[in-house]
């Protein structure tokens, strides 16, 4: 896929950022509740206690990503990749993480996981075994 540079996008809820490249940007505390951040490139951003309630992150790549505290609850999740990403005391309840890359993450002190939807989720146990969530 092909990324924009975030060059003229406004960074607020709402906002349709689909397509860009993010990667490495810090949005620590960024308000992107409802945003459509679908098929976004995040690897390595800081979006430490940012707020992306009922946020579209559909396909986006959050590859090493720091979510520390991020509120995510009823955020669509689909097919994305939290590969190696923290999300320490992260704020789950109602997203989806249908099909997502979950290899490595960090979920350490997360809310709300007995709600997340993760059927078909990819996950590891740290040890090289790699487990699909039925």
């Amino acid at each position: 896929m092909e990324y924009k540079k975030i060059k003229g996008y406004e960074i607020r809820p709402g906002a349709d950022l689909r397509g860009l490249d993010l990667g490495g940007y810090n949005l620590a505390m960024a308000n992107l509740r409802g945003a459509n951040l679908a098929g976004v490139y995040l690897g390595g951003v800081n979006l430490a206690m940012a707020d992306l309630r009922g946020a579209n992150l559909e396909n986006v790549d959050l590859r090493s990503a720091c979510l520390h505290g991020t509120n995510l609850r009823g955020a669509n999740l689909e097919n994305a990749s939290l590969k190696r990403a923290s999300l320490k005391g992260l704020f789950t309840e109602g997203a989806d993480f249908r099909r997502a890359n979950l290899k490595g993450a960090n979920f350490e002190n997360a809310t709300g996981m007995e709600e997340l939807i993760l059927t078909g989720a990819i996950i590891d146990d740290g040890e090289g075994n790699e487990y699909e969530l039925l």
